[in-house]
């Protein structure tokens, strides 16, 4: 098959679905060609190496990729991350189908959810179906986060995403929950799959000892890798760790990332005189596999919010995959994964109290039953969330539709 991937994120910019899951489908005979953006995530900043242009074409390990003009931009400004969204939207579908090579597929990697609006112009110019792949659930991501407080235009957005869901072939969703929401907002149950995400395995499974950067003997070391943004709420993190450092001095968390909040959290830990907390600046995605190799555990937290509840943050496959055991700070249908899984130990999310003492039982556990956290979580893993068993039903799904 020939598969057109649209995203507006895409390699070299950290992106889950991105070239593993296209050399996955190259590796089983397809033929994918990408439309994208010009890499600005997460900093908002162009990467090194590229000048804005109406449109550029690049090969990135053999895939053709399409880049279309947009603005950079990714701040705490609403109206800023707006245009950067539009911007890519209608340059894509503006430039777009001119440089692309007929597909049999059209696939839609959402966030954000305007990538949609280049999907319909090539559905209706190629004559390809649409699957849209939807990684975060708009307008409510918005209103969770904060990012958009008018509800005039919450509710542009969402009728604007139910006319998206229209134009779409199949949807595909990460949890049952998302799919129980898409059901309550008139799509018919028929049109969704849920497909769980994977992870890079090659960051997780490709460790060279002699790279890790950092051990520290005698330590107990707790990691937390990824975005510093609202919906994170990692200043629970942070008070769970003060209430730790008067108990435990042995035990360390470490936060490795950047994003929006990431001031905010520096400033925070200073006023609380924590000294088992170290911030680590933001690491290539190849990079995040030392690191994580060299966790005791790792931690996941999202704010407390109903959305929250039917999302699988994307860094639980990676940490399962990893071996490590995982404390889960989010309620429904991630801690539900971990449970079936027998990955690590559920804490209710922005409960600094519950979280100290959770840490401080696993600090205590015997190492045996530790390891066993990591194993079980690996092993399901394996078998139910690898990338190798989510392309087999992307691959499936696409042949369904033709």
């Amino acid at each position: 098959m020939k598969i057109l991937f649209i995203t507006q994120w895409f390699q070299p910019e950290p992106m889950l679905k991105g070239m593993p899951f296209i050399k996955e489908l190259r590796k089983r005979g397809h033929i994918v060609e990408v439309l994208t953006g010009f890499p600005n995530y997460p900093f908002g900043k162009l990467y090194p190496g590229y000048n804005l242009r109406l449109a550029y074409i690049e090969k990135i390990d053999g895939t053709r990729v399409i880049r279309t003009y947009l603005y950079p931009s990714h701040n705490r400004n609403a109206f800023l991350r707006i245009i950067n969204y539009l911007s890519f939207a209608f340059f894509a579908s503006l430039i777009g189908p001119f440089f692309i090579k007929k597909p049999d597929i059209i696939y839609v990697y959402h966030p954000p959810a305007t990538t949609m609006f280049p999907a319909i112009i090539c559905k209706y110019v190629f004559g390809a179906p649409i699957i849209l792949d939807i990684q975060d659930m708009w307008p409510d991501t918005l209103m969770a986060t904060g990012m958009i407080r008018s509800q005039k235009i919450i509710n542009s957005i969402g009728f604007i995403c139910k006319l998206f869901y229209k134009f779409a072939d199949r949807i595909v969703v990460l949890s049952p929950g998302f799919k129980k929401l898409l059901i309550s907002r008139g799509v018919h149950e028929d049109k969704i799959r849920i497909i769980y995400n994977w992870c890079d395995e090659d960051i997780i499974w490709t460790n060279n000892d002699s790279q890790k950067e950092y051990s520290e003997n005698g330590l107990f070391k707790i990691v937390y890798a990824g975005n510093f943004g609202m919906a994170q709420s990692l200043e629970y993190v942070l008070k769970a760790a003060n209430i730790v450092q008067k108990k435990e001095p042995r035990i360390k968390f470490i936060f490795i990332g950047t994003g929006t909040e990431e001031d905010k959290l520096k400033k925070l830990s200073v006023k609380l005189g924590l000294i088992n907390v170290e911030f680590r600046p933001f690491v290539e995605p190849k990079k995040v596999g030392v690191y994580i190799s060299e966790a005791d555990a790792l931690l996941v937290h999202l704010k407390k919010e109903k959305l929250f509840e039917i999302t699988i943050p994307s860094k639980t496959q990676m940490y399962m995959a990893a071996g490590k055991p995982i404390i889960m700070c989010v309620s429904g249908d991630a801690a539900e994964l971990v449970k079936i899984a027998k990955a690590g130990i559920v804490v209710e999310p922005e409960s600094p109290e519950e979280m100290a003492n959770a840490i401080l039982k696993l600090y205590c556990e015997d190492k045996l039953l530790i390891k066993s956290y990591g194993e079980s979580g690996r092993k399901y893993y394996e078998s139910n969330l690898s990338i190798k068993a989510g392309t087999e039903k992307f691959e499936n799904l696409f042949l369904e539709l033709l």
